[in-house]
């Protein structure tokens, strides 16, 4: 045999195990075996959009039993001209357990966004998935840079252990998350699912195991598996996260895009630590959780906190991140120009007493309540301006106060959240007994809320059936608050926003109006919208913004009527309205803007200035019979 063809020879021995494996995938794929693990699949609902795909989070999951879902928030497949896309990655307080829904952060954020900057689209698409850790917030950004993210905002770090593919699950080979990586790359084939698969079901079947799909999913990824401090799994675990996080603002620095990245909270007060060992001050958690305790009773809150935080850097059980994880956050951040550090901790402990953080503002060892998850979000929208990336101040600009109570929260929200931490805590590891449910007849929000918990009905259609119940019983400001809901949950319906415009102007809530009424005309001009914009807009005695809709109106009239005073009169005030912001002391200004208004028996606005002219001059002629004009209109 020839040197020539013992080469061919070699190497077709060489390649025949690749053509072997390619011929399986093909025959598996054509089968339908396995699934595409995909970040983003088109959305069948709307065309040209896309959404997270429901399978994607196998590639992280060793088994596909324990494997979650996260939420299906429809974009562009092309970002729209002028619209401010964000991605936020994370684990399941990024994605806002137990709440989900409107209860998570980044709701908070879309709904201050969409009311402080009502002239522009923003989309919030939430990418987290409940028990992962960074090496599935890396693979996912690692997707998302080509398309188009104006920033990524990250909050992840507590599930490094116990997360898919966590330091205690990978053994020897988290030491060398390169490995880890590829293995996630493979598992995008169907040779490599089918392989695991067959793995673990033979295993299963040889050893009695089978998984208990009735135990929650902490007990399922993490019993047994005790990790004390300092252990090579627990620098694993720190070496897994550093990697991961250096990789993921490397990545986005090469694209250039910003990240804004948060440290990490966790109950410091409010609960004992989950797993303690015996012995002293060296190795127990209990030591100096009690300890802890004493200080705080004596007003000794300094000693008292630096014994929570040790209390929890000892319990071995880590369902917390340790301090060395914000360490890191840190001075990653400090390392990349376009990295934005988020300190979510202080913002926490500011409004802790005595600054250390308890049930104020968290529900059990990592996951807020509602006003925790509001803080998250101010702490985001914080780095947001203090990156540049939005103005400080917008047309509307909410404060945290305000948007707490605006926020779009139903009774049903905070109750789905109420049962579903009493389920969690009755499992492992907390083991607290379910209180005792009172007989007696149920609200329909507890009912609503009950029925969501045990999947008998999904959110939307609790929502719905909850906005049909106000409906019934004339509360429109309850009809508003689902409707405000519903458009955040699904942004795309341009029905929805027509309707909470219009209930925002029953309630005379005319500036909560216009996100909703330039939204809805964003995504499909008409006369009526444009219609309404102008007349609301001239209301709030804003001029120049209704001038744009005006023109609208005129060119797309179906009813042709003129338009042209309406035109002319309202550029005049843009005018006159320009000159009064340099001189507000001019009641002939303050004057022409009052009278301009009555011209269209705007009674709002010319009240305003009618108010402003009598505050300069009290005996002005003009404006004393501008007055009585006002009062005619409004008998």
């Amino acid at each position: 045999m020839n040197k020539k063809r013992l080469l061919l020879f070699k190497s077709l021995a060489l390649l025949s195990p690749v053509f072997l494996l390619a011929i399986l995938e093909g025959g598996l794929r054509l089968f339908g075996y396995g699934h595409d693990l995909s970040l983003f699949v088109e959305d069948p609902a709307h065309p040209g959009y896309l959404v997270m795909n429901r399978y994607t989070s196998e590639k992280y999951f060793s088994r596909q039993q324990n494997a979650t879902v996260g939420n299906f928030e429809s974009f562009p497949r092309d970002k729209k001209k002028g619209t401010f896309r964000l991605f936020v990655l994370g684990e399941s307080t990024t994605l806002g357990y137990p709440y989900m829904y409107n209860g998570s952060f980044h709701r908070w954020l879309q709904y201050r966004l969409m009311h402080t900057f009502p002239e522009r689209d923003f989309e919030v698409i939430n990418l987290s998935l409940t028990a992962v850790n960074s090496y599935t917030v890396l693979d996912f950004a690692k997707n998302i840079v080509d398309y188009q993210p104006d920033a990524v905002l990250v909050y992840t770090g507590h599930n490094e252990y116990y997360g898919a593919l966590g330091a205690a699950t990978t053994g020897s080979l988290g030491r060398f998350p390169f490995l880890i990586r590829l293995l996630i790359h493979f598992r995008n084939y169907r040779f490599m699912q089918l392989l695991s698969s067959a793995v673990y079901g033979i295993g299963d079947v040889f050893s009695g195991n089978k998984i208990d799909l009735r135990e929650n999913l902490m007990k399922r990824m993490a019993a047994g598996q005790l990790i004390t401090y300092g252990s090579k799994s627990y620098q694993a675990g720190i070496e897994q996260f550093s990697s991961n996080i250096n990789d993921l603002c490397q990545l986005m620095s090469d694209h250039r895009i910003p990240v804004l990245i948060s440290n990490l909270v966790s109950n410091e007060k409010d609960l004992k630590p989950l797993v303690s060992l015996k012995g002293g001050k060296d190795v127990s958690a209990d030591f100096h959780y009690q300890a802890a305790g004493k200080w705080y009773e004596q007003g000794n809150f300094t000693e008292a906190k630096k014994e929570y935080i040790q209390a929890r850097e000892l319990d071995v059980l880590r369902f917390r991140a340790p301090e060395a994880m914000n360490q890191i956050i840190q001075e990653v951040a400090a390392q990349y120009k376009n990295v934005t550090w988020v300190d979510t901790k202080s913002l926490f402990e500011s409004y802790a007493p005595h600054g250390i953080i308890g049930e104020e503002t968290m529900l059990e060892h990592v996951h807020p309540n509602l006003y925790g998850y509001g803080l998250l979000s101010e702490a985001f929208y914080e780095g947001l301006q203090r990156s540049k990336l939005i103005p400080l101040r917008g047309g509307n600009n909410l404060s945290f106060s305000e948007l707490r109570k605006q926020m779009p929260l139903t009774q049903l929200d905070s109750l789905k959240g109420t049962y579903e931490i009493m389920i969690l805590k009755e499992g492992w590891p907390f083991n607290i007994p379910m209180p005792s449910v009172e007989k007696g007849v149920k609200t329909v929000e507890e009912e609503l809320a009950g029925a969501v918990v045990v999947k008998q009905i999904t959110w939307p259609e609790a929502m719905t059936r909850l906005q049909n119940h106000y409906a019934g019983k004339g509360d429109t400001a309850g009809v508003l608050r689902v409707t405000e809901a519903l458009i955040l949950n699904n942004p795309l319906d341009t029905g929805l926003c027509d309707k909470a415009a219009k209930l925002c102007l029953l309630l005379h809530e005319d500036e909560k109006a216009i996100p909703y009424l330039m939204k809805a005309f964003r995504e499909a001009s008409n006369f009526e919208r444009a219609r309404m914009l102008f007349v609301t807009l001239l209301k709030l005695d804003r001029p120049k913004e209704a001038l744009a809709y005006i023109e609208y109106a005129a060119a797309n009239n179906p009813s042709r009527f003129s338009l042209n005073e309406l035109h002319s009169v309202t550029a005049q005030l843009v005018q006159v309205r320009n000159s009064f912001e340099k001189d507000s002391s001019s009641v002939e200004l303050s004057n022409q803007l009052a009278a301009g208004y009555l011209k269209f028996a705007n009674t709002s606005a010319a009240g305003k200035y009618i108010t402003r002219s009598l505050q300069i001059d009290p005996r002005n002629a003009t404006a004393l019979k501008l007055k009585e004009q006002l009062l005619a209109l409004q008998k």
